[in-house]
C-alpha cells in the first residue's frame, strides 16, 4: 500500500528536526518530504524536482511556514491555489507567527487551517499527533489528489501504527 506523503516547507532545520522527531515519536506510517523555502516546495508539486519518483505523486497534506527566504509561505500558497493540479490540496500554515495580518491572509488565501507552533515539547507533540491523525488517516482526499491502491481509493481510514 502506497502511504501517504506529508509535505513539510520550512527554513528553519531545528524545526524540521523537532517535526521530524515529532512525528516519528507518534509512530506515524507516512513519508515526509521536505522542502525549505517556497519555490523548492513549487517544484516538488509541479513535477520540477529532480527526483522522477516524486512527478506524479502529490502529497496528503503540506504543512508551511509562513515566515521564508526566497519565497514566503503565503506567496507559496496563493500559487499552489493558482494550478488545477493542486487548487484543492489541503495546506496548513504551521508557523510561529502569530500576527492578525498573517491568519487572516492565509486564509483568504485558501489554507485549510492555521496552527502555531507550541514552544512546549510536549504541548508541540501533541499538536503533532493530532495534526497527522486528522490529515493522514481521518480526511478523505478527491481522487484526483487520493491514491489508487488494488482498484480501490486510499481514503487514510487506516488507524494501525498510529498511537500516541
Amino acid at each position: 500500500m502506497h502511504e501517504k506523503t506529508i509535505m513539510l516547507v520550512e527554513d528553519n532545520s531545528d524545526d524540521i528536526v523537532l517535526l521530524q522527531r515529532a512525528f516519528k515519536k507518534c509512530h506515524m506510517e507516512s513519508k515526509m518530504v521536505v522542502a525549505h523555502d517556497g519555490i523548492e516546495a513549487l517544484e516538488y508539486l509541479f513535477g520540477k524536482c529532480e527526483d522522477d519518483r516524486y512527478k506524479a505523486v502529490l502529497p496528503a497534506v503540506v504543512l508551511l511556514d509562513v515566515k521564508m527566504p526566497r519565497m514566503d509561505g503565503l506567496e507559496t500558497l496563493k500559487q499552489i491555489r493558482s494550478h488545477s493540479r493542486t487548487t484543492h490540496l489541503p495546506v496548513v500554515m504551521l508557523t510561529s507567527s502569530d500576527e492578525e495580518r498573517d491568519k487572516l491572509q492565509s486564509y483568504n488565501l485558501g489554507a485549510n487551517s492555521y496552527i502555531r507552533k507550541p514552544v512546549d515539547f510536549n504541548k508541540f507533540m501533541d499538536v503533532m499527533w493530532h495534526l497527522g491523525l486528522y490529515w493522514l488517516t481521518i480526511n478523505e482526499l478527491p481522487m484526483h489528489l487520493g491514491r489508487e491502491q488494488n482498484g480501490r481509493r486510499n481514503t487514510g481510514a487506516d488507524y494501525r501504527g498510529f498511537r500516541r
